[in-house]
């Protein structure tokens, strides 16, 4: 079904896994500046040209290393680390710009295989990140400064498997986006954005989250778009990609149409919810779902019946518990 998941790769991990299945409570988070301006390349290829961007006021300059720029697919990593801060702060548990990631974790939350070049890939991104260096007057945590940092200050990898696979690695956060996270200057993604392949296809979702926000949309010119996405292909050629995705309509959570005068349209399919707006499910619940739905992911599950709930009007329960689950009996498995 177009825009719920229909032409979007599978899940690679749709069963969970029992001893990780903690890393789904935490749910993905991206921050507002790396959302509102282009930092991360567009290309599958090393990129090693230096980006220039200036938009109302705001200037971003990002040099890559020798190893390229760091790409949408190298911010995986951030977002799960962001969603790892904002679950331990929402939990009341302390944090720091020092983080120890679970290297199999990661690639599990962010829908990755687990395969030896996967491991190896992860390394390549901490690379990339850690060289790619950024100047900016970009404002986080209310706060405007002009610095130049690196997308993170550094990575160690902390124990290696017996079959040379990195198995923990230690990862400090740059100043900047810990800044944005204590701040809160962060947005929930839906978890089928880790199923987008395409670069470009991650920017866009990005920008429509970021801009639709509470709208039930919102319009922009392509040249604008494409500015923004930080595309460095000709005019025609994004053209021609944005038209492709509005035929493809497997964007999560959003739509796209084209308008007279190179005018692209973002509508939201229905809302796009923050953890405190949704109807909570208690732990019992969970377990019936499990029992209901062996081997399934039932925060997904739970995810979806928010997603329903929002879009059928988001009437008051007086019991959630019995609303999921009797929703969740109704669905096919």
């Amino acid at each position: 079904m177009a825009g719920q998941g229909g032409g979007l790769p599978p899940h690679r991990h749709p069963t969970g896994d029992l001893f990780v299945c903690d890393i789904f409570d935490a749910a993905p988070k991206d921050d507002l500046g790396t959302m509102e301006h282009p930092v991360f390349s567009l290309s599958t290829r090393p990129d090693r040209r230096v980006l220039s961007y200036a938009h109302n006021g705001t200037t971003v300059e990002v040099t890559p290393s020798v190893k390229g720029r760091a790409t949408m697919h190298d911010k995986d990593i951030l977002i799960y680390c962001v969603s790892q801060l904002m679950a331990g702060i929402n939990a009341g548990r302390p944090v720091g710009r020092r983080m120890t990631l679970k290297a199999y974790d990661l690639l599990v939350a962010t829908n990755r295989d687990t395969s030896g070049d996967a491991y190896q890939r992860l390394r390549e991104a901490f690379e990339r990140l850690a060289g790619t260096r950024i100047t900016t007057n970009m404002t986080t945590g209310g706060m405007e400064t002009t610095s130049g940092f690196g997308l993170i200050d550094s990575w160690e990898i902390l124990r290696h498997s017996r079959g040379g696979r990195m198995v923990s690695v230690l990862v400090t956060l740059s100043d900047w986006l810990y800044r944005a996270v204590l701040a809160k200057s962060v947005l929930t993604l839906s978890r089928d954005y880790f199923r987008l392949r395409k670069p470009l296809e991650r920017r866009i979702y990005e920008l429509a989250r970021k801009h639709c926000g509470r709208q039930s949309d919102w319009t922009v010119s392509l040249p604008v778009l494409q500015k923004k996405a930080g595309s460095a292909a000709p005019i025609r050629v994004f053209r021609a990609a944005m038209r492709r995705m509005i035929d493809e309509d497997h964007l999560p959570e959003y739509s796209l149409s084209e308008e007279a005068g190179d005018i692209l349209r973002i509508r939201r399919r229905d809302a796009v919810l923050e953890p405190a707006e949704a109807p909570q499910v208690s732990p019992e619940a969970l377990d019936q779902a499990r029992a209901l739905r062996p081997g399934a992911d039932v925060h997904a599950l739970v995810a979806d019946w928010q997603r329903f709930w929002a879009g059928s009007g988001r009437r008051r329960l007086t019991s959630p518990d019995r609303a999921f689950l009797g929703w969740l009996a109704r669905q096919r498995p």
